[in-house]
């Protein structure tokens, strides 16, 4: 297939919490700007979707959208991400967004894009990597005995072409030169950005990116004609976990992307009758296993609005959403003891 005619595709990678779907709804809200169709392909660790939700929500119109969930998309199960990019491939994209889990080696995903199947179709376009600022030069004395996962963050870094240094606000100038010396460390050619909320230029992005002809105007696939595909724009592919090598003390090299990272999912019994205050001391209570958390909270006496609740770098964020769903926590950790914390959210609900 001519290069022209191929699909291009852009992924997004990073450590839990750098700010990947942030950046994602800054790419998808100048895509929106060119007239473009994008489809998305977002993973997440856990069995309950919060950041693809977020998407959704988004007033950025409908497009294709697959979900990977409980899982990493760079796992041994190739099949699901092949389907996952089939599918949007089908609905006719003009490129794709791919955000993986913050665990998972995008060297992986981008051998996968060279299948035979997927490699006529498509081209890697570029590979962003978001670093937290804050919490960078932590990692990898936080994780040292964890070899897996130390190697997994560095080719985060390695494989970038744009390495985001995100959250400088949080640091000192002192402390970005440090990030930025251990970045340079693993990539000494990729072009690098400091950024706060994930902002940074996108438009020159775009520039080589161009509609793809096709017989159905993008307005009505987007809007809810019925000459959109009868498949709906928002799938879930079924999800999976991540399988460890069955003999970590195999002297053979594995290249999985993480082994103790675990996550949880805490149901919340409408609504939650407990202050805000309380909630985020039982979540810190995690810490130091704890390395991320979110979830969809409504409190009492009953409110109109539902909270998007986000904990990363030891910091909450609160924000008001227009959401009708179930209600849930979900939290991410390293060696986390799920029953003890199942346990007591129990008791305390």
């Amino acid at each position: 297939m001519n290069m022209a005619m191929k699909i291009p595709v852009i992924v997004l990678t990073g450590f839990l919490g750098s700010g990947k779907t942030t950046l994602l709804i800054k790419l998808l809200e100048e895509v929106a700007v060119r007239g473009l169709k994008p489809g998305v392909l977002m993973n997440e660790l856990g069995k309950r979707d919060i950041d693809g939700e977020r998407i959704a929500r988004s007033s950025l119109g409908r497009f294709p959208l697959e979900k990977l969930l409980d899982g990493c998309i760079c796992c041994t199960k190739k099949d699901e991400i092949q389907a996952a990019l089939t599918s949007l491939l089908h609905q006719d994209p003009d490129l794709l967004l791919l955000e993986l889990t913050g665990v998972a080696n995008p060297e992986e995903i981008v051998e996968q894009l060279a299948e035979p199947g997927l490699l006529s179709k498509m081209y890697l376009h570029r590979v962003f990597t978001l670093i937290d600022a804050e919490h960078a030069l932590e990692y990898n004395s936080i994780f040292a005995s964890d070899k897996q996962l130390v190697r997994t963050l560095r080719c985060q870094l390695s494989a970038a072409d744009d390495l985001i240094i995100n959250k400088t606000d949080l640091v000192p100038p002192p402390h970005t030169r440090k990030v930025t010396e251990m970045v340079r460390k693993y990539n000494a050619e990729g072009r690098i950005h400091y950024a706060v909320n994930a902002n940074i230029p996108v438009t020159a992005l775009f520039t080589t990116i161009q509609p793809i002809p096709r017989s159905t105007p993008l307005a009505a696939v987007s809007t809810g004609s019925s000459h959109r595909s009868t498949r709906s724009p928002f799938q879930v592919v079924q999800p999976h976990r991540h399988h460890p090598p069955a003999d970590p003390t195999s002297a053979e090299q594995t290249y999985t992307s993480f082994s103790r990272i675990n996550t949880l999912s805490l149901p919340i019994r409408e609504p939650l009758h407990l202050p805000a205050s309380r909630l985020e001391r039982f979540i810190k209570k995690w810490n130091p296993s704890l390395l991320r958390a979110k979830g969809y909270v409504r409190f009492s006496p009953p409110e109109k609005s539902a909270y998007l609740m986000q904990y990363s770098g030891k910091r909450f964020n609160w924000e008001a959403v227009d959401y009708d769903g179930p209600l849930y926590l979900v939290l991410i950790g390293y060696g986390l003891p799920e029953r003890r914390i199942a346990e007591e959210w129990a008791l305390l609900q």
